[in-house]
């Protein structure tokens, strides 16, 4: 079952590992629960910042997720959200997910990031939480 925002439409998201971190076992298993939910998965690794804004401009993605598990994830949030809004994409879902400080979370949060998932997160979680965000954008 494919999950559509509009006839022959469906959800297109982005998930990226930033920069160097290598990390990516938890995001490869989000990447797979989300095909098998329904949803279009592009998946890249080791970009900067710019690089995840232009692959979501030319991949015309609803939602952005950046996994980041090895720290400096404040700047790496801060480069894409002003990217995003630099080429129009303020539309654009950004989560994030992996290991994020309390006090960052809320950082995150108040710049913008939709939703924050962090170690042990059900990946479904992550899943209706976009249904429910690009359903009410569309």
């Amino acid at each position: 079952m494919n999950i559509e925002i509009e006839p022959g439409r469906r959800i297109r998201v982005l998930l990226a590992k930033p920069t160097h971190d290598c990390h990516d076992r938890g995001v490869r298993l989000v990447a797979k629960k989300m095909r098998d939910a329904g949803l279009e998965v592009i998946f890249i690794n080791f970009l900067l910042p710019e690089e995840v804004v232009q692959a979501a401009v030319d991949e015309d993605v609803h939602v952005v997720g950046i996994s980041t598990s090895a720290g400096g994830h404040l700047p790496i949030f801060e480069d894409l959200l002003s990217g995003l809004a630099a080429q129009g994409r303020e539309d654009a879902v950004v989560i994030a997910g992996g290991v994020i400080p309390p006090r960052d979370a809320k950082k995150l949060e108040d710049w913008g990031v939709e939703a924050i998932f962090g170690p042990g997160t059900n990946a479904d979680q992550a899943i209706e939480m976009i249904k429910r965000s690009v359903g009410s954008v569309s």
